[in-house]
């Protein structure tokens, strides 16, 4: 599903009357999630799922074929975990 696809089922599902109203509804929800994150605070809702922000540790290695070796920094990730609702409903749909 792209974009559009999913404007148009929050549309129908939100009873928003237009697209733009829907594209509106998503990118708020986005940027508060985005913002959360940023500030390491989760955000859970019951029933879908837990957003959060990880800290990934850096790694090193060599280059294969050759002598070169390199290091990775740590970096902060965004993780989701899916809530036992959305497992389950996904579960039906098989």
């Amino acid at each position: 599903m792209n974009k559009a696809q999913f404007v148009e089922l929050v549309q129908k599902h939100g009873d928003y009357k237009t697209k733009a109203e829907a594209e509106a509804a998503i990118k708020a929800f986005a940027d508060a999630v985005t913002e959360a994150l940023v500030a390491k605070e989760d955000v859970t809702l019951v029933g879908f799922g837990s957003f959060t922000s990880a800290l990934q540790k850096g790694k090193s290695g060599t280059v294969p074929g050759t002598d070169k070796s390199y290091t990775t920094a740590d970096k902060m990730v965004p993780k989701f975990k899916a809530g036992k609702g959305l497992k389950d409903r996904v579960a039906e749909g098989k």
